[in-house]
């Protein structure tokens, strides 16, 4: 393809090194020759003003909230969908799709990156060419007090630390890239993972004392001290130092004005109450979109503005992307009739009593979540815990499909009567069970489209733009958590895990917890909020770097993960897709291996890379072992300036 640039603009350097890395995997992609503020510029010229300095921390900021809403394209959400569709709680469930992305040990490979997988390369690298724009040009913006220019500094360190953090744990060793070269480099070798790590927490130290608390901020959503605190944590975390861990969160938790959420606050939102009522609680206020960003919501640390009425919002599709197919023929009625049915207003049919399309919203199931997280992640002690209201049918918290009723009138014998998955003989009366038939989070995924459900001819209702959590005060104490669990003082953890399980209205608390059920309570806290199979990649790295067993007793090595992790272990203990060999969709078995832990570097990015060789991981066509790569950060960053 021809690439057509105004002849008056010159292509901007980093586009050139993001093409490098980049290229071969994407090939000459429409995302490429898009503009956008810095995707075609001089930096020289654009880094004379603050005008320049805040479009490049504009488009960090919005490539941060793309690894939720996935920007560029049309069906948004998925690249968190994608990440599930590699952990214990969720697969994909799109059983009408030739290509569904369920036989991962063997299809994803270097040249098949399904999904959305090879997006977090490109866009990932892409994310960090923007903080560097900032990193390498700041010092040439006149007329800036030395506050001003750390504080940019410092919101660019932790952009560039998120997204590598992000790399490395689905990826391992990648190119470490720190600048803005001033002509295309195509000759990088891989750096390994705990060299990036060094210099991650190094940086991230550095950004903590560079930028300010979110009460000396003007604006809530920018990147502010409490964040970069949190992900010092985590880098913390992977470098083992436990203490400087502990001593971080300590700060967040008691020294940094946040606190948990333990009372109802806000707005309460509860629209179509006839049909979906909920018992206002402190867990449906805290995840409605219009108390996420609040001044009373002193539990969010990080907000991603993403306002409905705002230019640049991005619907998240969530109730589309994450509900069951409700509105298909696969799930009957006892008599034959479609149990559910999904009319816009205006339909004669329509009946808003049973209203669910407004209600709860109209689902495909892109992925669906696993029996542990519908159901066995809830017991503690052995014991399925009704008070927990994140799991919590009564309030109206969490939506369970027997809790809906069949809505086709046509259908007189059933209509208004509780959907059943058996009729009474014993026999399904669901085909596809996959797709069709499970619960879910309604307090999470439940975001409003005010276009869809007051337009009467609209039978959609996919959900709406809504502010996105990237960091909360609850995951410290989960990260604190995890952190004395590898000192070895579960006292301290178990007390921390508990404190939200209390939050949360919990019957039941642990008495001594195991890294175990630290996952768990991440699992049932920061569903689709946390990008899972990242913390379940660093959570294995960090267990075998302190040596301390799982909750099987099993142990691990650092260098052994592509062949047994703790990441895979949970993978064969609780994914009844993976570890069962009985699901097949379009000929195709839900299979994982233990090398999936790190994702194949695309070949495309190989390709490009004419003058250099990266390493391929374990497991993949084209693996190694001899092929070089930096051990030292210094040596990485100092290779950068040879051309």
């Amino acid at each position: 393809m021809k690439k057509n640039y105004n002849k008056h603009i010159t292509i901007s350097k980093s586009l050139l090194l993001l093409a490098a890395l980049t290229g071969g995997l994407a090939g000459c992609k429409k995302s490429y020759l898009d503009t956008d503020p810095l995707s075609l510029y001089e930096p020289g010229k654009t880094f004379t003003t603050k005008g320049g300095l805040d479009a490049a921390m504009a488009m960090c900021d919005k490539h941060l909230r793309s690894y939720w809403t996935y920007f560029e394209y049309v069906d948004l959400g998925l690249p968190i969908s994608t990440d599930y569709m590699f952990t214990d709680v969720a697969v994909a469930s799109k059983t009408d799709e030739q290509n569904i992305f369920v036989d991962i040990a063997t299809r994803f490979t270097p040249t098949d990156m399904p999904e959305r997988t090879g997006y977090f390369w490109d866009q990932t690298y892409n994310g960090i060419k923007y903080a560097n724009s900032i990193l390498t040009y700041i010092d040439n913006v006149p007329a800036l007090s030395d506050a001003v220019k750390n504080e940019y500094k410092g919101r660019a360190l932790f952009h560039r630390t998120f997204h590598y953090m992000g790399l490395i744990f689905k990826f391992r060793d990648v190119p470490l890239v720190t600048r803005i070269l001033e002509s295309p480099k195509v000759n990088y070798q891989s750096t390994k993972r705990e060299a990036i790590l060094q210099m991650l927490t190094e940086n991230m130290e550095q950004a903590v004392q560079l930028v300010p608390n979110q009460a000396q901020m003007p604006l809530v959503g920018l990147v502010n001290k409490g964040a970069c605190r949190q992900l010092l944590i985590k880098c913390y975390l992977a470098t083992a130092q436990w203490d400087k861990a502990i001593a971080q969160a300590d700060t967040l938790i008691n020294h940094s004005g946040y606190s948990l959420m333990t009372n109802n606050f806000g707005t309460f939102v509860s629209p179509y109450a006839n049909v979906w009522p909920v018992t206002r609680n402190v867990i449906w206020d805290l995840h409605r979109p219009e108390n996420k960003a609040i001044a009373a919501n002193r539990e969010n640390i990080l907000v991603m503005i993403n306002r409905n009425n705002a230019e640049s919002a991005v619907k998240m599709n969530s109730m589309r992307n994450w509900l069951p197919f409700h509105d298909n023929i696969a799930a009957t009625a006892p008599d034959g009739k479609q149990a559910l049915r999904f009319y816009a207003p205006a339909n004669a049919a329509y009946r808003a009593q049973y209203d669910y399309k407004s209600a709860i919203g109209r689902g495909i199931a892109h992925i669906r979540p696993t029996f542990f997280h519908q159901h066995s992640l809830w017991y503690v002690n052995g014991v399925n815990d009704a008070g927990d209201l994140r799991h919590n049918s009564a309030v109206g918290n969490w939506a369970r499909m027997d809790s809906l009723k069949y809505n086709d009138p046509t259908s007189t014998a059933w209509y208004g009567k509780n959907l059943r998955l058996r009729n009474a003989s014993g026999a399904l009366l669901c085909s596809d069970t996959v797709r069709n038939w499970f619960d879910w989070p309604h307090y999470k995924y439940y975001i409003e489209d005010i276009t869809e459900t007051q337009n009467r001819s609209e039978a959609n209702h996919r959900g709406g733009a809504g502010d996105l959590y990237c960091y909360r005060l609850a995951e410290t104490y989960l990260l604190r958590a995890e952190a004395k669990f590898y000192k070895g003082d579960l006292a301290g953890a178990t007390a921390d895990v508990n404190a939200i399980r209390q939050r949360a209205k919990c019957t039941q608390l642990y008495s001594s917890v195991t890294i175990g059920d630290i996952l768990d309570e991440r699992a049932r806290e920061l569903n689709m909020e946390e990008f899972r199979f990242v913390e379940m990649s660093r959570v294995s790295y960090c267990l075998a770097l302190a040596g301390k067993p799982d909750e099987w007793g099993n142990q691990y090595q650092v260098e052994n993960l592509a062949k047994n992790s703790y990441w895979y272990q949970r993978i064969q203990h609780y994914n009844e897709f993976y570890n069962k060999g009985r699901v097949t969709v379009k000929n195709r078995s839900y299979t994982m291996a233990p090398h999936n832990i790190n994702w194949p570097i695309p070949q495309g990015a190989i390709n490009a890379n004419g003058g250099g060789r990266l390493r391929q991981n374990e497991g993949y066509s084209g693996f190694d072992g001899g092929i070089p790569m930096w051990e030292n950060w210094h040596d990485a960053v100092a290779d950068e300036e040879i051309q």
